[in-house]
């Protein structure tokens, strides 16, 4: 196969809106020996995406000013040390930059085959958000089968897969969302309890459904959010910070001192090849299996051509999608 020198590929020149976006050519990667040479069928859109773009959100040393951290395509080049994947085979995988482009260089140990049964599109939805709810729930949050766990952000492709997947393991679920629509498609899901919080307190409806507390929690708000999620915790409840969209916490430590709670947070882009390996060769072995008898799939809210991220872009700020947004290059 010819392999160009240069791809179109998506970059913020400079902090904005979406508009700032911009469709320019730049050279295809070069790969390492451990790396395979991917053409981009399909990436992924995710927050952090946005606040990059934004410019809250620096890249880690060593990513490139290139979008995007998932993608789902063709292996068109290997280098010397690669084992598993072939070239001409599929794959989908999570990557520090570069997903918004029509090649990417991904470290085979980041790689994981597709699950016969999804589309290129709905690989691309993968990574991160499996990557990340892996990462947080099961090792970071340790939920166990018939604990209750609350998910904050319960649309969200985030929010879709840790329903899922909770229920999957045999936990109990709690989803909030700010629609009926929204809440409809959780419950679909197989969330237990779903609450509208714009029509209800999510602290009185959580202690409504779990009166012994919440076991576990998946935040990605912040702000107020913080002191609310320790009031529903059951004793020796944890709590995983994922991201902070609504600003800083003030929180009384004497509340989490008195329910001994664990509050705990992490971070994805920035770790290293070794640490999300381990977390994919999780996944393969416990939740590929799933795609195939139906216990997970990807929720897909809508797919822009590479050329219409901007438009993209906006439907994520606009927070009225449910599951993934992904871009088609």
């Amino acid at each position: 196969m010819t392999i160009p020198n240069t791809m179109r590929a998506v970059t913020a020149p400079s902090p904005g809106g979406p508009d700032v976006l911009t469709v320019g050519e730049h050279p295809v990667p070069s790969v390492g020996a451990s790396q395979v040479l991917v053409r981009v069928a399909a990436a992924g859109v995710n927050r952090p995406d946005c606040l990059q773009r934004a410019g809250n959100y620096p890249p880690p040393p060593g990513a490139g000013p290139i979008l995007g951290l998932e993608v789902a395509g063709e292996v068109v080049h290997r280098g010397g040390d690669v084992e598993r994947f072939e070239e001409g085979g599929r794959l989908m995988a999570l990557v520090p930059s570069g997903g918004y482009g029509e090649y990417v260089a991904v470290d085979e140990a980041n790689a994981l085959p597709i699950p016969d049964g999804l589309s290129m599109e709905e690989a691309a939805g993968v990574p991160e958000t499996y990557f990340t709810v892996w990462s947080n729930v099961f090792d970071r949050g340790r939920l166990r089968a018939g604990e209750w766990f609350l998910v904050h952000g319960g649309s969200s492709g985030i929010g879709t897969t840790a329903i899922q997947l909770a229920k999957a393991f045999g936990a109990s679920v709690i989803a909030t969302a700010g629609s009926a629509d929204k809440c409809d498609a959780m419950a679909r899901l197989g969330a237990d309890r779903t609450i509208n919080y714009n029509e209800e307190d999510f602290v009185a409806a959580c202690k409504e459904a779990a009166p012994d507390g919440v076991h576990l929690t998946l935040d990605m708000v912040g702000g107020d959010y913080a002191m609310r999620n320790w009031r529903v915790a059951a004793e020796e409840g944890r709590i995983v910070q994922i991201a902070t969209l609504n600003g800083p916490s003030e929180v009384d430590f004497s509340l989490l001192m008195r329910k001994r709670l664990v509050h705990t947070g992490s971070t994805l882009r920035a770790r290293d090849v070794a640490f999300k390996a381990e977390i994919a060769r999780a996944l393969e072995e416990n939740v590929w299996p799933m795609f195939a008898d139906g216990r997970t799939r990807v929720v897909m809210d809508e797919t822009f051509p590479l050329e219409e991220a901007a438009a993209a872009h906006r439907r994520m700020e606009g927070s009225s999608h449910i599951g993934k947004i992904v871009l088609v290059v």
